[in-house]
């Protein structure tokens, strides 16, 4: 039975036994593809051609233990927090004034989509930064993901994470701290500031919805861009919203094949690599494939495929009736075009917006694609808060 009063913070290093990277080798040489119609692309989804080459290269070329040792090169951690195990990075900067900062992945990501950004944001002095702009970080895997996962009970949707984030942060010791993410990791990331407003200084996301509410008029006042962005919002939810549809109603079903299918699953997440990146015709446009893999690769080897897609299953059917508040916390929104992007006026009218960046590439995984530029866009919002006021 796991104790949930256990406040002790465990070293964690990764060691997956070989049994298990040889599973994976001979379920994907045994892969049953599909047909295919001639001509049809990316139109029905993943082509099965190129999902065929990719399995190949995981199974033959890929090389899980030169990332497993990269990543042990990072401080890892495990604690119990709520009755749930959580696996976090823990980066102290050598600057003993660094801002502590902690950094929530999502959906279909993880810890390792933060890999880029570490270096910068926790020594900027090594990496040609000023040294006031650095960070302790703290990089927790959401429960049901990674070496967070499974979670055993219902209940964990983002609130839930929020107030497990806010205890992680107070045991680590850190006070006064500012919370960042994207997809999942947005939401979290402003609940965060919701719960624990005491403690956190402000809030940085590079993914924020603003989907209207149905308000009579409440369209009215917004500019011919902001309903052409609408518009453009609309069409790439209707086309590209099953996996969300799926995950969020029977993640259980949808997890039984992506867990006993190795190509299954590197479908399900690759498929999402090229349609969410500022990329070419191919998700290894945007991103290295190598990173991509890693990550597909830590979903198969934990076995989280099923509960991490019980977030959006939490979301949608919550065991509590939470009312939407918004955040008093300091806001600033990091907005990539290769993303579904929000509308300022909307998101004014909730949230307490400090800086709005709009860049001109990057899509929804920035850690990844664009990390120089979220990078200083983090370093721009929390310095800015710092200030002296005038």
């Amino acid at each position: 039975m796991t104790n949930t009063t256990n406040s002790t913070v465990r070293p964690f290093r990764i060691d997956i036994p070989q049994a298990d990277l040889d599973d994976l080798r001979k379920r994907l040489g045994r892969t049953r593809l599909p047909d295919a119609i001639p001509g049809t692309d990316w139109e029905m989804g993943i082509p099965v051609d190129y999902l065929a080459e990719l399995a190949e290269y995981w199974r033959t070329t890929y090389d899980w233990r030169a990332w497993e040792r990269r990543l042990n090169e990072l401080p890892q951690f495990t604690t119990t927090i709520d009755g749930q195990n959580i696996h976090f990075l823990h980066v102290r900067s050598p600057e003993p004034d660094a801002t502590p900062l902690i950094l929530t992945h999502g959906w279909p990501g993880s810890f390792v989509e933060f890999l880029h950004v570490i270096g910068p944001l926790s020594d900027p002095r090594a990496h040609g930064g000023d040294p006031a702009d650095a960070f302790h970080l703290v990089i927790p895997s959401i429960p049901g993901y990674g070496f967070s996962g499974p979670v055993t009970e219902r209940g964990w949707d983002t609130t839930r994470v929020a107030y497990a984030w806010a205890q992680l942060m107070a045991r680590l010791g850190y006070d006064r701290y500012g919370a960042q993410g994207g997809d999942w990791g947005s939401f979290i990331s402003q609940e965060v500031g919701r719960v624990d407003t005491d403690h956190v200084i402000g809030v940085h996301v590079n993914f924020l919805m603003t989907n209207p509410t149905g308000t009579p008029g409440e369209l009215d006042d917004l500019s011919p861009d902001d309903k052409a962005r609408l518009e453009q919002n609309r069409l790439i939810e209707a086309d590209g919203q099953g996996y969300l549809a799926l995950q969020a109603t029977r993640p259980q079903t949808i997890g039984i094949a992506l867990t006993d299918s190795p190509a299954g699953q590197l479908a399900w997440i690759a498929e999402k690599f090229k349609e969410w990146t500022d990329g070419t015709h191919l998700p290894e446009g945007g991103i290295d494939r190598d990173h991509m893999l890693t990550d597909i690769t830590l979903y198969w080897l934990t076995n989280t495929a099923a509960s991490s897609a019980r977030l959006y299953y939490e979301v949608s059917h919550p065991l509590k009736d939470r009312q939407p508040e918004p955040s008093p916390a300091p806001l600033g929104v990091a907005v990539f075009p290769y993303d579904i992007r929000p509308i300022r006026a909307l998101a004014e009218r909730s949230s307490n917006i400090v800086r709005w960046t709009e860049f001109d590439r990057g899509g929804h995984f920035a850690a990844m694609e664009q990390p120089e530029l979220l990078v200083d866009d983090i370093r721009t919002f929390f310095r800015e808060l710092t200030l002296p006021q005038s």
